[in-house]
């Protein structure tokens, strides 16, 4: 079966909460964990505790032995990419190489408005994400490293210990641009189930612009749970192995469930232990 991860919600649960479901994601033998990364909850409800992402999940690869710990998905503009480098390469220091890097170019600009964080237009951020990813990946081969782009400048930067191997950039994509860009600078590309097919052959054709290949770019499609799903209906809970195998004929490498909420991560659990995820 392809590996397959679990993006728990982040919005109004307890740490605890989210620390013991992600050790229960691990022993149901799921293979990631992937946390939102916003600071205000999107519903009409501000006073909804956020949880932030990149300090919940070096608690959790703390708690873990075996669990790839991610996001679902970073957006560009909320830190610097110098430092999320040094978080990352310190995580997967810590943890064994077990850490991901989900980005993308954000979507919430109420949110940046509240926080005072820039928040331009798409192509912009675009341009930001790319540089962005300049900067992790000579950072991440410990330096010094130099950069002079439009947005970063790095001056004899050392960033040591030096991830090996480093972190996955898994670029999220659920547009034309977005499914672009990650043929053009990420190791991974993630979108939403429904719009794969259709994104596919432009994330192709991209790839073969920039003379790629598709081996070179996992494919990591995102599931989505509805809130009001009858669970007992969804194709993934009703036969998780069968469902994982469609999508693998369809192009997929990876699966993440996309956000489990409280009420329905029995019924995920249940699922793997039916189809013998633990082994």
């Amino acid at each position: 079966m392809i590996p397959i991860g679990i993006n728990l919600t982040s919005i109004g649960v307890s740490s605890k909460w989210w620390l013991e479901s992600a050790q229960a994601v691990e022993q149901a033998g799921f293979a990631s964990v992937w946390c939102w990364d916003h600071f205000i909850s999107q519903g009409k409800d501000k006073t909804m505790p956020v949880l932030e992402c990149w300090t919940t999940l070096t608690a959790v690869a703390a708690r873990t032995s075996r669990l790839r710990v991610g996001s679902f998905v970073t957006n560009v503009m909320n830190r610097h990419p110098a430092v999320l480098a040094r978080m990352l390469a310190t995580i997967s220091d810590q943890s064994g190489a077990r850490v991901d890097l989900g980005i993308g170019v954000g979507g919430n600009p109420d949110e940046m408005a509240a926080y005072g964080i820039r928040f331009p237009a798409p192509p912009e951020r675009t341009a930001v994400l790319e540089e962005a990813v300049a900067v992790l990946r000579g950072l991440w081969t410990g330096g010094p490293v130099d950069f002079d782009g439009r947005y970063f400048q790095l001056r004899g930067a050392y960033a040591e210990p030096a991830p090996t191997p480093a972190p996955r950039i898994i670029v999220g994509g659920e547009k034309p641009a977005g499914a672009r860009l990650a043929a053009r600078v990420g190791d991974g590309w993630t979108t939403n189930a429904p719009d794969y097919d259709a994104l596919l052959p432009i994330h192709l054709a991209e790839l073969e612009r920039h003379s790629r290949s598709r081996s070179d770019v996992v494919h990591i499609v995102a599931v989505p749970m509805a809130r009001d799903e009858q669970l007992d209906q969804n194709p993934f809970i009703a036969d998780m192995a069968g469902f994982a195998a469609e999508w693998q004929t369809r192009g997929a490498d990876e699966l993440i469930v996309n956000w489990v909420r409280v009420n329905q991560l029995s019924a995920v659990l249940e699922a793997a232990a039916r189809a013998g995820l633990a082994g």
